[in-house]
């Protein structure tokens, strides 16, 4: 059967795209294809808020066949943080026919070139986009963010990374030419001469294994960056996140379909209850290529036994913000507050360690003590959710039981200057949700280290009482070298503290993010500008995005003929 999308029509769609993401890229400057706001959708085919949610709702309690190789069983079991049950089920793979299926479509994959391929992924994102509503719905649901925050990043601003991993894995692509003529001069005698081929040639099958807390934003990188450079992808989402993923995948399908390739190019890997497939997945020898978002010790293990894949692993780190002295104590204290209750403290960015000097800080309201400046930042929180339907809307839900059971115990390991409470949700009554808890600690006190050199991933953050700023930025360093960290902020208008912190950061390869005091938060970064991790500290191993993080999943081939 003809293609139904052909290569020129999608490079004529998609080209211009593509071209804008290389100049972002570039020159890093703000820019994205896919709007933020949910008004904007409902034109050109998209859907808009009514028709996403339908779409949504019609979801559930369905099956979603995807028409993959290898289908044996059906399995799901989600149930919203929220409190619904999604009841969708996924195809089960049999591993055995289904891995060779994807590996069959990959020849025809590899010989479309870069350019098709990238086109071919931009078209798979604009059909997500479209359908940004009813994304937005399925990461609600299966990651307890809320409406807005699963809208956007769960929506756009995980499109944008996916996008900014197709245009970094294209440019690698073409960095080398696809034919060279080659001569040598030898003197008197005719030149040696040589054509030359060069094609990019994808490892093998990529293995996507999903987060719970942001299964798009998290898994369209490595997704993207596997597929633009010629690689089958299997998608393994985390159990209690499958939807986002399923539904992308059976995009991915469609679209590879239409344009001719083997929908078994992407494939998913829904497991059944308490199966555990991800350790037998990731040392099969068909999986070459690894990305994982998760728990430190899962990402050791996979960096330790996946020896015949190259894995990129995002982990636990511990975050630390330095607080110094600011100019602007008001926007200091407004800023911390969102960063520390955006997603009830649910991300891999958000602040754990606030390291402040024991004698206190210098601010533009006067001198203020360790005691005023965690009692300030406890009434911000406290006024920032102070009405419950504005806490809601910044806080979600709590994701699973273990973050509820760290909050918890977070509230015995020092004393409490902001506790914890409870906010009940009239839309999901069924909803767990929490306000932030910050425990006091004393840096000098040997048991303390014991919380602040761990991570507590949630709504917990721990402000910690050191003697100076040097040991502040000491005791950064070794967090940093030691647990690694995704953010770094700091809060100093003096500029020979500001260095001794951006050398930390530079030495320990953390990013660090100076005197945020607007609508810019240390925890969130901005797709084609800003890099998410670094790669080089124990909290991940690689950066989204950079020319690192595609160059790997293929090699170039080269083919010479003489004459």
């Amino acid at each position: 059967m003809a293609a139904e999308l052909t290569a020129p029509e999608l490079i004529a769609k998609h080209r211009p795209t593509l071209d804008q993401a290389l100049e972002a890229i570039r020159t890093r400057a703000y820019w994205s294809p896919h709007p933020e706001h949910p008004k904007a959708y409902g034109e050109h085919g998209s859907l808009d808020a009514a028709a996403g949610k339908a779409a949504f709702d019609a979801l559930l309690g369905t099956r979603l066949d995807l028409g993959q190789a290898g289908t044996d069983d059906w399995v799901g079991g989600e149930i919203s943080p929220y409190g619904i049950e999604l009841g969708v089920s996924y195809p089960h793979a049999d591993l055995d026919v289904l891995l060779p299926a994807m590996k069959a479509g990959q020849p025809t994959w590899r010989d479309a070139g870069a350019e098709v391929r990238a086109v071919v992924c931009l078209e798979i994102l604009k059909r997500i986009s479209d359908r940004t509503h009813e994304f937005a719905h399925a990461v609600m649901h299966t990651s307890g963010q809320a409406f807005l925050m699963a809208f956007q990043a769960g929506g756009p601003h995980a499109q944008d990374r996916g996008l900014e991993a197709v245009a970094y894995a294209y440019a690698e692509q073409v960095r080398t030419p696809e034919s060279a003529e080659w001569s040598k001069p030898q003197g008197k005698r005719d030149p040696l001469v040589l054509t030359k081929n060069f094609t990019p040639v994808p490892r093998g099958i990529g293995l996507v294994i999903g987060c719970n807390t942001f299964p798009t934003w998290n898994g369209y990188p490595g997704l993207f960056a596997s597929l633009a450079t010629g690689n089958a992808v299997l998608v393994k989402p985390h159990p209690r996140a499958v939807l986002p993923l399923a539904l992308t995948v059976r995009i991915a399908r469609e679209v590879l379909t239409e344009a001719g390739f083997a929908a078994d190019l992407v494939a998913l890997a829904a497991e059944r209850p308490g199966e555990g497939i991800a350790k037998a997945l990731a040392t099969r020898p068909e999986i070459r290529i690894i990305d994982y978002t998760g728990s430190t010790s899962f990402g050791d293990w996979l960096e330790a036994n996946a020896r015949q894949a190259q894995v990129y692993t995002e982990k636990a780190g511990v975050n630390t913000v330095i607080v110094h002295s600011t100019d602007d104590y008001k926007g200091m204290l407004s800023n911390l507050a969102f960063s520390l209750s955006l997603y009830s403290g649910q991300m891999c960015t958000t602040p754990q360690n606030l390291l402040i000097p024991r004698e206190g800080i210098l601010t533009d309201q006067g001198p203020k003590t360790f005691d005023e400046v965690t009692a300030d930042l406890a009434r911000a929180v406290d006024g920032l959710l102070g009405d419950d339907a504005r806490a809601n809307a910044l806080l979600g839900a709590i994701v699973n039981p273990d973050v509820k059971a760290r909050l918890e115990a977070a509230a015995g390991l020092g004393e409490v200057a902001l506790a914890s409470r409870e906010i009940s949700n009239p839309e999901f009554p069924g909803a767990v949700v929490r306000t932030p808890v910050i425990v006091k600690l004393d840096g000098a006190k040997p048991d303390a280290e014991a919380a602040y050199m761990s991570e507590c991933f949630g709504p917990v953050s721990f402000a910690v009482a050191l003697d100076s700023v040097t040991d502040a930025v000491e005791l950064l360093r070794r967090t940093v070298r030691e647990k690694g960290a995704m953010t770094v902020g700091a809060y100093t208008t003096d500029s020979e503290v500001e260095r001794a912190i951006e050398e930390v950061c530079l030495e320990e390869a953390a990013q660090l993010s100076f005197n945020l005091t607007g609508g810019v938060f240390v925890n969130q970064t901005a797709a084609f500008s800003d890099f998410h991790g670094s790669g080089g500290n124990p909290a991940a191993n690689a950066a989204l995005c950079d020319g690192a993080f595609v160059a790997n999943r293929f090699r170039v081939v080269e083919v010479r003929h003489q004459g």
